[in-house]
């Protein structure tokens, strides 16, 4: 157990009201507002990846047309997958006995692994009702990904939640709800390695060609998003209903996303070995 920094030595936690507008009965939160942002600027990066050819050695097997409505069946996956995730993964005896609070979506409560299987079911069933290359959808839903994910870990700042473990370093801070030590600002450590730097480094990946070997971004992003989200682990607290599973270090976190080191080697192997696109292929 690190000792504890003075408390004049913390940093101020910034309070910022989580309900930026409220009329009435309703409110509009950052919480909210971020899911939204991160849709919507991801579908113009998404569209304007798919109108630039030279990226995919030709013309995009994906229309950029084709996002105006997949946005909407991915926006479905991500919030019912999330939910129905943090509802299996992270407090099933609770909602067992009150399964209404299951509903209460705007109260928070999401799964990165949950709404992550849940976009990729959705972007299934549309590219299969569409005809549209699957593997290639991926990829570009893959690299904007980064961008959802990076506004919705300063959500959680915003909100004092999934903060971070006791903590002695310069930076530590002490939040509304997180009890009397400072803690490591985890959801701020989450926002610059799973949003900022995996965006920079598929983007840098993009340029060098990635997305003319279909599935090639998207393992890549598995990957990469496995490392930055284990790594931060180590610095997050657990969920108080979860503790520590095993050894007094492995976190219900680190186990979701064990297996997706893995599953992101196995899509680039397999992208590296299936023929570039060109500008003569089929699409």
């Amino acid at each position: 157990m690190p000792m504890l920094a003075p408390p004049f030595l913390v940093l101020p936690f910034p309070s910022i009201d989580p309900v930026l507008i409220e009329l009435g009965p309703f409110a509009i939160r950052w919480y909210a507002l971020a899911y939204v942002a991160g849709l919507l600027l991801g579908w113009w990066m998404a569209k304007r990846l798919c109108e630039r050819p030279a990226l995919w050695g030709g013309r995009s097997p994906i229309p950029p047309e084709a996002f105006d409505d997949a946005v909407v069946w991915i926006a479905f996956g991500v919030i019912l997958g999330g939910r129905i995730g943090y509802v299996l993964f992270y407090n099933l005896a609770y909602y067992i006995e009150n399964p209404l609070q299951a509903l209460t979506v705007w109260h928070g409560g999401m799964a990165f692994h949950g709404g992550f299987l849940g976009s990729i079911l959705a972007m299934y069933l549309f590219c299969r009702k569409r005809g549209l290359a699957f593997v290639s959808m991926l990829d570009i839903a893959a690299a904007v990904v980064p961008i959802g994910l990076f506004f919705g870990r300063l959500a959680n700042f915003i909100n004092g939640e999934l903060w971070g473990r006791p903590t002695d370093v310069a930076w530590a801070m002490v939040f509304p709800h997180g009890g009397p030590e400072p803690r490591h600002p985890s959801q701020l450590y989450e926002a610059g390695l799973e949003g900022l730097l995996i965006f920079i480094m598929l983007q840098l990946a993009i340029r060098a060609g990635a997305l003319t070997r279909p599935g090639t971004v998207a393992g890549l992003f598995v990957f990469l998003y496995g490392c930055a989200r284990i790594f931060v682990e180590f610095f997050r607290e657990p969920d108080p209903q979860l503790g520590y599973l095993a050894g007094g270090w492995l976190t219900m976190g680190m186990l979701l996303s064990l297996p997706m080191l893995a599953v992101g080697l196995a899509l680039v192997a397999r992208a590296r070995r299936r023929p570039a696109l060109s500008a003569d292929a089929p699409v």
